[in-house]
Parts: C-alpha cells; sequence; structure tokens
C-alpha cells in the first residue's frame, strides 16, 4: 500500500508542479517575474510533496510499533498475566492473524479466545492507524499545495528558496553519510572495549592460538577460548596476496592495452567483456572456486606429487599428495579474477585522462610508443594507479564468501599457499551466525576483529595518500 500512495503522492505532487509553473508564466507576462516559472513550479512541488512524503515513513516505520503499544496495554487479563516473551509473541500472532495470517503458536483454553478477539481488534487498530497517515498525508499534500500556491507571484523569490532548500537537502545528506560513519566506529570501539576487558589485546593481537570456543561449564573441553588473531591475519594476507599477484599485472596490463594499443573496434568488444566480471556475485565466484577451479587445483598437484614420490623429492611428492579441494590458492586465485575489472577500469581511465601532449611531445623527442608508456604515461598515471590497487586491496580483506567456499574455515598460521587457511572476515561471519549471546567473549571477538580491520584499512588510505602526495606531477 505504501507504494500506491507513493505513486499517487507523485501524480499529485507533478500536477502541482505543472500548474504552479503555468500560473507563474501566465502571470509573467503582466509583470517580470524575479525567478523563471520552473522555479515556483520546483517550490510548489517541494510543498506538496515533502510534508506528505515525510508522514508517510513516520507513519510506515511507528505503526507497527504503536499498535503493539495499544494491544498490549488493553489486552485481557489471561495476555497480561503471561511472562514478557510470550505476551510478546500472543500479541504478535494477533497482528499476524487479523492480517489474515496464521498464528505462529498454538493458544489453547482462554488464550485461543482472546486471540481471536486480540486479532479484530488489531485489525481494526491497523486500519485507524493507515486511514489515519493517509488522511494527515492528503492534508499536509493540499495545505502545502495552497500555501505554495499563494506565494506564486512575480515579486516571489523561488529561485533562492529552492536553491536554498536543495543546499540544506544535500547537508542532510552529507551529515547522514558522517554520523553513519561515526555510528559504526562507535559501536566497534564500544563492543570491542567490552571484549578487551576479557581478553587481552597483546593477547589478541600477538596470540597464535584461535579457537574462540567458550564452554558452559567449567569442567568442559575449551572452556577457555584462545583469541589470538595472528592466524587470521595471516591467512588475511597471504590470499590478499594472491589475489593481487594475479588481478595487478593482468588487470594494469590489460588497461595499458585498452587505453594505449587496442583500436576502437576492439576496445568497445574488450572493455564491456571484461567489465562484466564486477557484476557476476560473489557466490557465483565461489562456487566456481569449489566446483572447478578447486579439484583442478587437486589434480594437478596430486600428479605432480605422484611423479615425485619415490626420488630425492619424495617428500615434496608425499605433501602435494595430500592437497585438497579447498587451499589459499584456489581462493586467492578467484579472487585475483573477481578484482581484475576493479583494477582494469579504473587504470584504463586514469590513463586515458592524462593529456594527450605528453605523448606527443615524448614522441616528438623520437621515444617510442613502449618507451612513452613507460617513461611519461605510467608515471603521470601512478597517483589513480595507486587508488586502483588499493581498492582492489581493500575490496579483497574484506570478500568473505569466496574464502569461505574455496578456503576453509581452519586457522593457521602458514604461508603454504595450498593449506587451507581462514580470513578476519569470515572469522566475523562464523561468530555471528544464530542465535548469540552478546555477553560473552565469543561473540565480543566479532567486534575486536572488525576494529583492526577498520583499523588497517584506514592504515592503507592514509599510506595511499601518502605515495599520491609524494609521486603526484602537476601538468598543465
Amino acid at each position: 500500500m505504501l507504494l500506491i500512495y507513493l505513486l499517487v503522492l507523485a501524480v499529485f505532487s507533478t500536477a502541482v508542479f505543472v500548474l504552479a509553473r503555468r500560473a507563474a508564466r501566465r502571470r509573467a507576462t503582466v509583470v517580470k517575474a524575479h525567478s523563471a516559472a520552473g522555479y515556483h513550479g520546483a517550490w510548489a512541488l517541494i510543498w506538496a510533496a515533502v510534508p506528505a512524503l515525510i508522514i508517510l515513513i513516520l507513519a510506515s516505520t511507528f505503526d507497527a510499533r504503536i499498535e503493539r503499544t495499544v494491544l498490549i496495554a488493553s489486552a485481557p487479563e489471561a495476555v497480561q498475566a503471561l511472562d514478557a516473551p510470550r505476551r510478546a509473541a500472543f500479541i504478535e500472532d494477533a497482528r499476524i492473524v487479523g492480517a489474515g495470517g496464521m498464528p505462529r503458536q498454538i493458544w489453547t483454553g482462554d488464550l485461543s479466545t482472546a486471540l481471536q478477539e486480540e486479532a479484530a481488534r488489531a485489525s481494526r487498530v491497523d486500519g485507524a492507524l493507515a486511514w489515519g497517515g493517509l488522511i494527515a498525508a492528503i492534508l499536509a499534500a493540499l495545505i502545502g499545495a495552497g500555501l505554495a500556491w499563494r506565494q506564486t507571484r512575480p515579486e516571489f523569490r523561488a529561485r533562492n528558496r529552492v536553491e536554498a532548500f536543495v543546499s540544506v537537502a544535500l547537508f542532510a545528506c552529507s551529515a547522514v553519510a558522517i554520523l553513519t560513519t561515526i555510528g559504526i566506529v562507535a559501536s566497534l570501539v564500544f563492543e570491542s572495549l567490552r571484549f578487551f576487558q576479557t581478553v587481552p589485546i597483546t593477547e589478541f593481537l600477538f596470540g597464535t592460538q584461535w579457537s574462540p570456543q567458550i564452554a558452559i561449564r567449567a569442567d568442559q573441553v575449551g572452556s577457555t577460548g584462545a583469541f589470538g588473531a595472528v592466524p587470521l591475519f595471516v591467512g588475511t594476507f597471504l590470499i590478499m596476496v594472491i589475489a593481487m599477484l594475479v588481478a595487478g599485472p593482468i588487470g594494469l596490463f590489460s588497461a595499458i592495452y585498452l587505453a594505449e594499443y587496442a583500436g576502437p573496434k576492439r576496445r568497445a568488444v574488450i572493455k564491456p567483456v571484461l567489465e562484466i566480471l564486477a557484476g557476476v556475485p560473489t557466490v557465483v565466484y565461489g562456487f566456481f572456486a569449489a566446483l572447478t577451479v578447486g579439484p583442478s587445483f587437486r589434480a594437478f598437484f596430486n600428479w605432480i606429487g605422484a611423479q615425485l614420490v619415490g626420488g630425492p623429492l619424495d617428500g615434496l611428492g608425499q605433501h602435494l599428495l595430500l592437497v585438497q579441494n579447498q587451499m589459499a590458492l584456489v581462493a586467492g586465485a578467484v579472487m585475483g579474477i573477481m578484482l581484475i575489472p576493479f583494477v582494469s577500469s579504473l587504470s584504463d581511465d586514469i590513463i586515458n585522462a592524462v593529456p594527450q601532449s605528453l605523448r606527443d611531445g615524448s614522441y616528438a623527442m623520437g621515444a617510442t610508443r613502449s618507451e612513452t608508456i613507460k617513461r611519461v604515461v605510467l608515471p603521470a598515471a601512478l597517483p589513480g594507479i595507486a587508488g586502483a590497487f588499493l581498492l582492489a586491496v581493500s575490496r579483497a580483506i574484506g570478500e568473505t564468501m569466496i574464502v569461505t567456499m574455496a578456503a576453509g574455515l581452519a586457522a593457521r598460521t602458514t604461508l603454504n599457499p595450498l593449506d587451507t587457511v581462514t580470513t578476519v572476515t569470515v572469522q566475523i561471519v562464523t561468530l555471528l551466525t544464530g542465535d548469540q549471546e552478546f555477553d560473552s567473549a565469543k561473540t565480543l571477538a566479532a567486534f575486536g576483529l572488525g576494529l583492526t580491520l577498520f583499523v588497517v584499512t584506514l592504515i592503507l588510505n592514509f599510506a595511499a595518500q601518502r605515495i599520491v602526495q609524494t609521486y603526484r606531477e602537476q601538468y598543465d
């Protein structure tokens, strides 16, 4: 229903805009107007749409809460006698039945009769709230349109008002972004401090054992968990390095080819096909890694191991025979394929932004195309290319699905790309999956990992800024 209300509001606001603009044009033929007719129409549209839109959003946000509060306040004694969780479940079932659905639980005795009565009352309350919000929105739209219509005069400074409204709206969007960032950081810091009150930060940052399993009883195995995050950091770093070794050269060289060597026809075909990789969901890459790349890599290394068994490299051969489908190399290679468009597209745009006059000057000095690219184009595009690589690194650090499906969940401190490893993001998802107690060190460890990941990303951004400031060159 909200979508229908929004469509009706859009049609009404458009009609108000057209009528106000027409009236402003008609009145401007008599007296010279301060603002164009379109600004008068935009001012009328703002007054007709914004108040009504705010009311509809508030109504859709708080209707359910108001309905629950009303139902709980006037519930029968049998419902009031229930404990808080069961009372909340009963009220929710009443709302569901009132909307024409089936209850999630079976209520017997007096509660069964009360459920039908409360469902009927929930339906009435929901209808009253819906009609009340709709009527309030209609009144707000009509009053706003009427006020704006009265201001549609030649001397009215509609342009100033519209521009001021747009400035305020843009500032509000910026403030929302900033406040959201502050809220994310504050929540991470607050919950992380709770975690570090239980687990020393030195143990977390430098410990080499990761086993965040807290037992319910002290006599159970694993009653004291291990929260050393070094294996997670090593696994994240290993997979990121493998991914960048794949994505970095391929992405940069493909960008150089597209920008400097490919003709318009080839570029028109290759670039869109390459960018299709950026639109593939990560879970598809995970399936590709688990079902295709992993078995292929295992068969390849097992074959090499079989060739080495019995010879001077028998130990290596025995190790290669134990290689499984899940390994860091598989996750890093597939992640690198996923990151190629990030490096290629951004590097291509940066290289194309280098002024042609620099190339012409290099050619005039007798340099070849390859020398021009190596000594003129790439140094000029270095800050942008560094930004592209940073984006790819951040994307690799934050990837979860591919690692889960292709690298496993084993926390190991190893740099062997043929071993199973895990990453920080995978463990965050694992720790927060299912019903969790947010007072335990096991769950709070996810916030410690999140804060560490945030700090590392922030350091990478600062490093990239320093690189840009150090190697940036200004060209006319």
